[in-house]
């Protein structure tokens, strides 16, 4: 047994993920996607997905990819978690070129990239993710963590802190804060979240 691994912060990534998606189809819908407050939510939301894909594609799956070398089934499924990555990247790009043009069809290519972004996500947490915990060490998955904050950064940070608890329920924001040490928790209730706010994302 390598020891339970707790997903709560890929879990609460995903969910940011999904809430800013349906933030983008309602905004489209409504006929709001070129005002600044969605325009700034939607660049968030790429730097963000940016962030968590690169991570995932230069440090988990090839970590993964050693562990299972001797398992096709395994080894397929790394390469789907990275072919449905790559699937993403020309559809924010098209999405990006039809918002400048002020496409008259921006809904439904919103809800075209939620239906791949999720279909990706549930992918991952349904098959990757028990990978993950049958192949990784808690060890290892701290790694990553750590990983994924230095490829952030204290900037990105500063950003991805209050990004994830935007909209999420009073305990859970408790349960997610619990996971960062005391100073992260400060920086964010005294600067981090107040600056986040002034932005006004999607709104």
């Amino acid at each position: 047994m390598n020891g339970e691994i707790d997903f709560i912060m890929m879990y609460v990534t995903h969910d940011a993920f999904r809430r800013d998606l349906a933030r983008l189809e309602a905004a489209a819908s409504d006929g709001r996607a070129s005002t600044p407050g969605v325009r700034a939510g939607w660049e968030n939301f790429k730097t963000q997905l940016h962030v968590h894909h690169t991570v995932e594609d230069t440090w988990l799956w090839p970590r993964l990819t050693e562990l299972v070398k001797d398992r096709p089934g395994a080894l397929a499924l790394l390469a789907d978690m990275e072919s449905e990555h790559a699937r993403l990247d020309p559809m924010l790009e098209e999405f990006d070129r039809a918002l400048a043009e002020a496409a008259t069809d921006l809904t439904e290519r919103a809800k075209a990239l939620t239906a791949v972004l999720d279909g990706h996500l549930e992918h991952e947490e349904e098959e990757a993710l028990p990978l993950i915990q049958e192949m990784l060490t808690p060890g290892d998955w701290s790694e990553f963590g750590r990983t994924m904050a230095r490829r952030q950064g204290v900037r990105g940070a500063a950003v991805y802190v209050p990004w994830i608890k935007d909209g999420m329920p009073r305990e859970d924001q408790r349960r997610f804060l619990g996971e960062l040490p005391a100073p992260v928790r400060a920086l964010d209730r005294l600067i981090w979240t107040p600056r986040y706010r002034r932005r006004h994302l999607w709104e």
